[in-house]
């Protein structure tokens, strides 16, 4: 049976890094791997219970007879909820921070940046819409930033070839700067959340080779375009009213909404709750700040398009679906005892971490960025600093302590596999949908530069450890 569930797996990861040419929903394939493993799982309970878990199993009957009951409620109540709990903080996470980007959005908090963008020098726009989209997909989720962004670029320039340009350089930027800190992606947020980094050690580590990855490809691509662009007028978007927060007021609900997520580490640091109590306690700050400031539009019509985000809407939510799905097929397979195997084998073969971080990185730009780190992150276990001594090859596994090299790195592979070939990537895949970029096209003329400044990248952050 524990074939049966990793073949599944298996298979899911085929249909999902396929997504691209069978039309099938990723986020549909997680979370079926992960629901139909959990059941296969629990109709041969007994035998893996009493293989994984034996000395909890006997703490859990406390002298009563076993049964095929008992052995359900026991992994429901002591093995299946620890894994819903850890995709619950990071499905709550991101709910939190898109609905606040929805909020700041719906409110124009955001309108300055077609200001700031809006330049008929084309390499100004490029590098402005870089720096913007770097900047606010590391406070915020890279997907939201990245449609947000990519709205904002097809409604500003008529050409497509032009938007495919800028288009590259949005993902580009969006996937850097979601792997800069840890709360702008969820594989730093994973990381975080067990205890595998820390904020500060996390973004000053992921700074140089961020930016070198995102840098050289932007270069790259400033080289195709014209001096000189054409742009279109473009007209400020209906709020549901004919009048507008003035600036202090947008301004306050920035500094709440961005403020607030920039404090979330500081939370966590003096309360060691989840990140994501964190989040929804902004969330809460800013949705009532939103209700105060339109409150002459309290009882309206208009006032749904602010008072409900649409980030609850059917799309993002898929991106949660996904996550949920992927966290609770990678429990069901490590409680199954195949991770241990795998392990053993895969560590017995390569002891350098830096080619863990080239495989991953291949992977990744196939797969789901996602679902290649959260394999391989399952692989290995985090190691207490003060066992390191007692280990064999104690500098090899002082790489998987806290603020490890090897969690850095294969969270930056992870991230930067997505900008290789846009499929591993959900913000690649919604250019792709966007502005109809072929794949070869992607690989051809922005991949193979984004691929060797990946490795440069790698190659800084391994020589600066």
């Amino acid at each position: 049976m524990a074939l049966v569930i990793v073949s599944i797996l298996l298979i899911g990861y085929v249909l999902i890094a396929t997504g691209y040419l069978t039309r099938v929903n990723r986020a549909a394939v997680a979370m079926f791997v992960g629901t139909v493993g959990w059941v296969l799982y629990i109709c041969y309970g007994t035998d893996f219970v009493m293989s994984q878990h034996p000395h909890e199993y006997m703490d859990f009957l406390s002298g009563t007879l076993p049964s095929s009951i008992v052995v359900k409620q026991f992994i429901a109540q002591n093995i299946f909820l620890k894994y819903v709990g850890k995709g619950a903080e990071i499905v709550f996470f991101l709910l939190a921070t898109m609905t606040i980007v929805e909020i700041l959005s719906n409110n124009g908090c955001f309108d300055f940046i077609t200001g700031w963008i809006r330049t008929r020098n084309s390499h100004r726009m490029l590098w402005m819409m870089a720096l913007i989209t770097f900047v606010i997909s590391a406070n915020l989720d890279n997907l939201t930033t990245t449609t947000m962004m990519l709205v904002i670029m097809h409604k500003i320039l008529p050409n497509r070839r032009q938007r495919i340009i800028y288009g590259c350089t949005i993902v580009l930027a969006a996937n850097c700067g979601g792997a800069l800190t840890v709360i702008g992606d969820p594989i730093g947020l994973v990381l975080w959340n067990n205890g595998a980094v820390e904020a500060t050690n996390f973004s000053a580590s992921m700074a140089i080779p961020c930016l070198v990855a995102c840098g050289i490809p932007i270069l790259w691509l400033g080289r195709s375009l014209p001096e000189h662009i054409d742009i279109q007028s473009m007209v400020m978007p209906y709020r549901g009213d004919n009048t507008n927060l003035n600036l202090w007021q947008r301004f306050m609900m920035l500094i709440v909404g961005i403020g607030g997520l920039w404090f979330i580490p500081t939370f966590h640091n003096i309360t060691k709750l989840s990140p994501f109590l964190g989040a929804l306690c902004v969330l809460s700050i800013l949705w009532i700040v939103n209700e105060i400031f339109n409150r002459k539009l309290m009882n309206a019509d208009q006032m749904t398009q602010r008072q409900i985000p649409h980030v609850l809407q059917y799309g993002v939510i898929q991106l949660m679906l996904f996550v949920m799905g992927i966290i609770l097929a990678m429990g069901v397979v490590r409680e199954t005892g195949m991770i241990s195997y795998v392990t053993q084998a895969y560590t017995n073969q390569i002891h350098n971490i830096c080619v863990i971080g080239i495989i991953t990185g291949c992977i990744s730009s196939v797969l789901d960025t996602f679902a290649t780190f959260m394999s391989v992150f399952s692989l290995y276990p985090l190691v207490d600093i003060g066992q390191v001594a007692t280990l064999s090859h104690p500098e090899y596994m002082a790489s998987f302590t806290t603020n490890g090299l090897f969690w850095k790195i294969i969270a930056y592979s992870s991230a930067m596999g997505g900008n290789i070939l846009l499929l591993g990537s959900i913000s690649g895949l919604a250019l792709i949908k966007m502005e109809r970029i072929h794949v070869w096209w992607y690989f051809k003329n922005v991949g193979v530069v984004a691929m060797l400044s990946w490795l440069l990248g790698l190659l800084l952050m391994w020589l600066m450890n």
